[in-house]
């Protein structure tokens, strides 16, 4: 039995806002210094109010029309989000009671930029149980209200989205292999290091990051991991039809791509325009590439996640 993906949705909120349209809002940039390290042209930005929920909502939704799979059918629902909308209940539980179903398992997974990796994994591993046979997975954030707008070594980095996929049971060819792996000991790299206590905001509520550091990181577990799910698949990462790394940085996309010797054109990047969504950018890619046509049934699909925590995760699939 696999855990077979048969639709996929995303959201991107309102317009898109290029380098310029920062630098024209007091941020200390400009187009050329952004590009030339990261590859961002720009990014969506959520207006203020705007939630995961509804942002995921409407990926979900259509989601579930590509698939033609009523939300009522659905027995489990998987969030992948570091921007909830509440502390509790869960996103996963919100997206649940918009979409109207009753009685789906529902919660939520914190791994931030590897969270849909992580997310799928959990979620192929409920449907080969044999134990649920419709699963939601989305991945949505909100990464603008995290976000120090004077420093400008990460606040051009991200942006906010939300995309979807629905897995059902099947005997035909599915997810092949998952991988997840964590080490706590580099959490001080990239992290968002406040909460909530006694009703006030303690330690620093915004994301800090460590650039060259997690770059270097995520360039060696990012390859690792690729070639451990095409291991336990029996292929060679050769034979993947399209590699979907995570959308963080054009120069780490690259990296990966050469050391993994996967064309360039077997990549999908969408970090030009999308900007780094955490755990967003895999599925809003991946929808993107079904939607266009250049993703096709029977091809091969490699999806993978690098994030704080650190986190890092894999998903090697049929499509």
């Amino acid at each position: 039995m696999y855990a077979r993906l048969i639709g996929t949705g995303s959201c991107l909120p309102g317009n898109p806002v290029t380098n310029n349209d920062l630098a024209a809002r007091g941020i200390d940039t400009n187009d050329e210094w952004v590009v030339t390290r990261t590859g961002i042209r720009s990014r969506y930005l959520a207006e203020p109010g705007t939630t995961s929920s509804e942002l995921g909502l409407v990926a979900a939704q259509r989601a579930l029309e590509m698939a033609n799979v009523a939300a009522s059918d659905l027995d489990l629902i998987i969030v992948a989000t570091s921007t909830p909308d509440f502390i509790f209940p869960s996103t996963a539980c919100l997206i649940q009671g918009k979409l109207g179903n009753k009685g789906a398992a529902a919660f939520d997974v914190q791994a931030v930029c590897s969270g849909f990796a992580y997310a799928l994994g959990i979620a192929d591993k409920f449907i080969r149980s044999g134990s649920h046979k419709k699963v939601l997975v989305i991945g949505a954030e909100v990464f603008s209200r995290i976000l120090d707008w004077s420093d400008r070594g990460t606040c051009v980095l991200f942006g906010d989205g939300a995309g979807a996929v629905v897995l059902e049971a099947s005997e035909k060819p599915g997810i092949l292999a998952t991988a997840m792996h964590a080490d706590g000991s580099l959490s001080g790299i990239l992290n968002v290091p406040g909460q909530i206590a006694g009703g006030q905001v303690t330690g620093d509520p915004f994301l800090r990051m460590d650039g060259p550091a997690v770059f270097k990181f995520a360039v060696r577990v990012l390859a690792d991991i690729a070639e451990e799910v095409c291991q336990v698949a029996g292929i060679k990462t050769c034979d993947v039809d399209w590699l979907i790394p995570h959308q963080a940085n054009i120069r780490i996309i690259e990296a990966t791509g050469k050391r993994l010797g996967i064309d360039r054109e077997k990549v999908i990047v969408t970090v030009a325009h999308h900007g780094n969504t955490s755990a967003a950018s895999v599925p809003l890619a991946l929808d993107e590439a079904v939607r266009d046509g250049r993703i096709q049934r029977g091809q091969k699909v490699l999806v993978e996640g690098v994030g704080g925590g650190f986190t890092w995760g894999a998903a090697l699939f049929e499509f």
